[in-house]
């Protein structure tokens, strides 16, 4: 089992699609990653030999390509400096709506989560007991 910036790739996968399994690495960026390091794309995780795999985990980390933690990190980093210099993007974030000028009227679903009715709902009515009506009128 092949274990690159922390992550256990899936054995059975082919490599290029493999390490797309890592965040911050696509498959564009994978097959250059294999390309550089001399690896045979069809190969199979679980047959990648330790330097194939130390070859690739060099790469990753020579080319100085930010994944994982350290990606993750600086995204949540960008977002709070937007939330605290208080720009509309910032603000979007915080509560928690789209930032790039979709429409939220009707979509935005992902982002806003299920559908909370808000407006008039009927009251329900008090039993009240009605005046029993004269039988003999």
């Amino acid at each position: 089992m092949a274990r690159i910036s922390g992550v256990d790739l899936p054995k059975d996968k082919r490599v290029d699609i493999a390490l797309a399994y890592l965040y911050g690495v696509g498959r564009m960026r994978a097959k250059s990653i294999i390309a550089e390091a001399q690896v045979d794309p069809a190969t199979r995780v679980k047959n990648l030999t330790e330097g194939e795999i130390n070859k690739i985990s060099g790469i990753i980390g020579s080319r100085e390509i930010k994944v994982e933690g350290d990606l993750r990190r600086e995204i949540q980093q960008n977002i709070r400096r937007l939330i605290n210099i208080g720009s509309y993007r910032g603000f979007r974030h915080r509560r928690n709506l789209p930032c790039r000028g979709q429409r939220t009227k009707t979509n935005a679903r992902t982002r806003r989560g299920r559908r909370k009715t808000v407006g008039s709902q009927r009251a329900e009515k008090p039993a009240t007991a009605k005046p029993a009506a004269a039988a003999g009128k």
